[in-house]
């Protein structure tokens, strides 16, 4: 297969050109940036062109696969350019930074009949899986309120002071700090697990001062369409302690961090002994995530619905964003 990158803004690129070098089926065809400096210094160690013109880049000859690595605000010309020439997606999350945007870049996808994924990968390990399997079967009961934090310090260790990553803290760039590119995970796997959110207050800030021109912490109220709440927690500023997710139903109590998801059941008015989950088979995620759905290895209707919950975590986003400006309960769209 032959790919296109198109900018290595993100600071997950490299992982993927790790994985493009390491197979024999995988070829870097072309490199496309906005920074030429940087799509230089990429296409010069993978071997391949850099095409300082953007539709000259989409017109090499073979092209199977456009991966789009941009700042956010890029996301929605690349993806709709990729799709018009005919290009199998792999976009960077957040999908967009608006619902507009979100929407018109799904209709580009359908409407060409490319297949398209997003760089998302915490729903995928197999303890995730169970996890998701044994909440849909009922095995909480009725579920009163979630809790879910994606964080890590990337404020204190000053990840976004290099060049290539500054666009980082540009909100221009970004769309928002660490609620928008943490965030992106904790809503779409909220989305994902939990189905719609209707309604979303948030505290979104800067509590560091390390990059003040966006924002380094945020805490979401979300109200589900089923009932429960959840509460997410997005952060640049985290220092320590658990992450992931804690679930609580009328039957007991879910906590999965890493691969690792362990229950705690209630019964007849008290906590019971804790178990694990045997872990389900994982779902593919990154690239490979894209090479299954081409192959017919991941469920056509699936990958449909993870788009779906990745255009429903930018209504999220947005909603949160509007919440933390006026202080107010903010519908979803």
């Amino acid at each position: 297969m032959k790919l296109a990158l198109l900018s290595g803004a993100h600071v997950h690129t490299p992982g993927y050109l790790k994985t493009i070098r390491e197979r024999d089926d995988l070829e870097l065809a072309v490199v496309w940036d906005d920074m030429p400096s940087r799509g230089q210094e990429i296409a010069e160690s993978m071997g391949c062109p850099f095409q300082a013109d953007l539709a000259q880049a989409l017109a090499t000859a073979g092209l199977d696969i456009a991966v789009i690595c941009a700042d956010n605000a890029s996301h929605r010309p690349l993806v709709e350019a990729a799709a018009a020439a005919g290009l199998d997606i792999f976009c960077e999350k957040p999908l967009a930074l608006t619902v507009a945007d979100a929407d018109a870049m799904l209709a580009a996808v359908q409407s060409s009949g490319v297949k398209c994924v997003i760089g998302f990968f915490q729903p995928y390990p197999g303890a995730a899986i169970a996890a998701r399997r044994f909440l849909a079967e009922g095995g909480l009961g009725e579920l009163t309120h979630v809790g879910y934090r994606n964080a890590h310090h990337a404020a204190y260790g000053h990840w976004f002071d290099s060049p290539s990553h500054q666009w980082f803290v540009d909100k221009s760039k970004s769309g928002g700090g660490a609620f928008c590119d943490m965030g992106a995970h904790a809503m779409h796997f909220a989305r994902l697990f939990f189905g719609p959110v209707s309604t979303v207050m948030a505290d979104i800030s800067n509590k560091s001062a390390e990059y003040p021109t966006v924002d380094d912490h945020g805490v979401a109220l979300l109200q589900f369409a089923s009932g429960a709440t959840g509460i997410l927690v997005a952060s640049w500023v985290h220092t320590g302690g658990p992450g992931g997710l804690e679930v609580v139903g009328s039957k007991g109590r879910l906590r999965l961090e890493g691969n690792t998801c362990r229950v705690t059941p209630f019964i007849d008015g008290r906590g019971g002994e804790t178990y694990e989950l045997t872990p389900a088979d994982g779902q593919s995620s990154s690239l490979q995530r894209l090479f299954d759905l081409r192959d017919g290895k991941l469920d056509a209707d699936e990958a449909a619905y993870d788009l779906l919950c990745a255009r429903d975590a930018v209504a999220i986003s947005v909603a949160a964003y509007e919440s933390a400006a006026t202080g107010q309960r903010v519908a979803v769209a």
